[in-house]
């Protein structure tokens, strides 16, 4: 589907990209001991977060920031930079830096292609924060542009640079579990009952742009229940069950090897406590099944916290000789044993158990170097810009799944919906003027 978008913006970059060019500025070439020079594009809570792990990197300097809320801009560079990085509201102006290496983008979701593709045609890599996109034809674009303009992009599922991640994919890779039919994973909290809350359309605050903030979406009035941060449970937006559930969506995804996507997608889910402002779900789950023979659940539970996998598990991976659950510092494998009508109920494989010494802070740190280092050997990342289309297009599936109430019928390879064909039509929307992506 091709989505009927706008005419052009405003500066030298996205002129390039209205007129369809796909020529891009010329960038300094990075030896190993190079110093990467930064822009970040996004200095909320998780931009501030990602930048004090970039921060950790002798080779890393962050040199400029950015943010449609001048206080909380202020805030991070004098807490993380001490005042001294060049501050901007509009982050064009960071793109066309010609001393800017590469940026973070770590804003709303509904600006990441945008933004990304800006970046990849002004000749900077990047490393934006999940979810990739916002729609699938903006996932898909900013793939194209990536391998068009020859850039980096790291997306930020960190726990592609998890080692016990990567040791259980190995695991699984070695069959030593048989045959993995089934992975499970389940984002579990209790926002009952009263949510993000209810606010009333407003003025936004003084220091806040927040036309800048819709950017490429319809123009709305202002509520507190939007931002900071509570967009996430706007359907005009990601949405939750792509923001946080494209993590979990990601590790099941790599761990089975499955990584081209499903072929039936199906979702179910409603609003059935809570009363706030939200127009999304807060109970859902989506149903993945492949064409290599397995199946994907995850549910995003927002009634009740309690964890719903043994051994404080982050995911389960089902197998015909044993069970493996995974967590950030750790995993353990149960054997199996013949079951019903089976001669043999003997263990079919030795149990597992093994730890790590750190998890979440050797996942970002270890994410945020192995995307310098691809900046210096152009080598793909952990966690390619592709990789990332695909984990994100799965949960924006399911959203499309529940939209429609419909089981999806999905090609993976030709990216099209193949049984509700006007559903196509929910892979984009049409961009507010001035702001394209062609």
């Amino acid at each position: 589907m091709r989505p009927q978008i706008s005419r052009r913006t405003f500066t030298k970059t996205s002129m390039a990209a209205a007129f369809g060019m796909t020529a891009f500025q010329a960038t300094r070439v990075l030896g190993a001991n190079d110093r990467v020079r930064l822009g970040v594009i996004g200095t909320g809570n998780r931009g501030c977060q990602v930048m004090e792990f970039f921060l950790q990197h002798a080779d890393c300097e962050i040199t400029a920031i950015c943010d449609v809320s001048r206080s909380t801009m202020d805030a991070a560079n004098q807490k993380l930079l001490g005042g001294k990085a060049a501050a901007y509201t509009d982050f064009r102006q960071i793109i066309d830096k010609p001393d800017i290496d590469a940026v973070l983008i770590a804003t709303p979701d509904h600006w990441h292609a945008l933004q990304t593709v800006m970046a990849c045609r002004a000749g900077k890599d990047v490393y934006c924060e999940k979810p990739l996109a916002k729609t699938l034809y903006e996932g898909r674009k900013m793939v194209e542009v990536a391998r068009e303009t020859g850039r980096v992009v790291q997306v930020g599922t960190h726990r592609r640079s998890g080692l016990s991640y990567a040791d259980a994919a190995n695991l699984i890779a070695s069959n030593r579990l048989g045959k993995i039919t089934v992975a499970r994973a389940y984002d579990t909290t209790n926002m009952f009952p009263l949510g993000i809350g209810k606010a009333a359309p407003s003025d936004p605050p003084q220091d806040l742009d927040w036309d800048m903030w819709l950017g490429p979406r319809p123009s709305r009035p202002f509520q507190a229940t939007i931002t900071p941060f509570k967009f996430r449970w706007w359907d005009p937006y990601a949405t939750r069950f792509a923001d946080n559930g494209v993590h979990f969506i990601d590790i099941m995804r790599w761990l089975t090897g499955d990584e081209l996507g499903p072929t039936l997608i199906s979702a179910l889910g409603g609003r059935f406590v809570i009363d706030d402002d939200r127009t999304i779900p807060d109970v859902m789950e989506g149903m993945f099944q492949f064409a290599s023979g397995r199946m994907i659940v995850f549910a995003q539970y927002e009634t009740s916290g309690n964890r719903a996998l043994p051994r404080q598990a982050f995911a389960e991976f089902r197998g015909t000789e044993g069970a493996l659950y995974v967590s950030d510092e750790s995993y353990e494998v149960l054997p199996e044993r013949g079951g019903r009508y089976q001669d043999d109920r003997e263990a079919r494989m030795e149990p597992i158990k093994k730890e790590f010494a750190e998890g979440y802070s050797q996942h970002v740190r270890d994410h945020t170097r192995n995307f310098l280092d691809c900046l210096k050997s152009r080598e793909k990342p952990h966690a390619d810009v592709e990789i990332g289309h695909r984990s994100t297009s799965m949960a924006l599936l399911a959203n499309i799944s529940l939209a429609t109430q419909s089981t999806v019928h999905w090609d993976p390879e030709k990216e099209q919906i193949t049984n509700i064909p006007e559903a196509n039509d929910l892979m984009h929307y049409e961009y507010r003027k001035p702001w394209t992506l062609d």
